[in-house]
């Protein structure tokens, strides 16, 4: 019989450690004060659409800006912040949620089966131009959020 894959025992070992939130409570963990954050490329989120409520925070950029001591973070992430991640199918989320973790943030977490799943049980959803969708969450407090470095030096 072969050996799994490397990134197979992976990704296991991170599901091991970390929350995993099913596509129907994603609302409840928004209504809760949870950051969502959008891993997925620009051309995924423009074809797939949106997830209401979710800051887009490419993967490339992700450690430095959810990073609890960057410079570089999201001006609203602190040790305590509860950050739900999505991906397209929930694998690289789960990875990046356990790597959360090892940078301080007790409380990281994946969407279940990603932002397809989310898509499969509640449709295709479009920006809302007045910044709050079916969620009741406003994206504009997640949109155009400066880092502590930029807050810092007035921009």
């Amino acid at each position: 019989m072969a050996e799994p894959a490397r990134v197979d025992e992976l990704l296991a070992e991170a599901r091991r450690r970390i929350d995993r939130v099913p596509p129907a409570d994603l609302a409840d963990e928004i209504s809760a004060g949870a950051i969502v954050v959008d891993l997925r490329p620009r051309a995924d989120r423009d074809a797939d659409g949106p997830i209401p409520g979710a800051v887009a925070v490419e993967m490339i950029h992700l450690l430095w800006r959810l990073d609890p001591t960057s410079p570089d973070r999201l001006a609203h992430v602190e040790p305590d912040s509860r950050v739900v991640l999505v991906c397209n199918e929930g694998y690289a989320s789960s990875i990046a949620a356990a790597s959360l973790l090892d940078l301080g943030l007790d409380r990281a977490a994946d969407l279940e089966g990603g932002a397809r799943a989310w898509h499969r049980q509640f449709g295709r959803s479009r920006p809302d131009p007045e910044g709050a969708g079916r969620w009741g969450v406003s994206l504009a407090r997640a949109a155009g959020t400066p880092t502590r470095r930029a807050a810092r030096a007035g921009r």
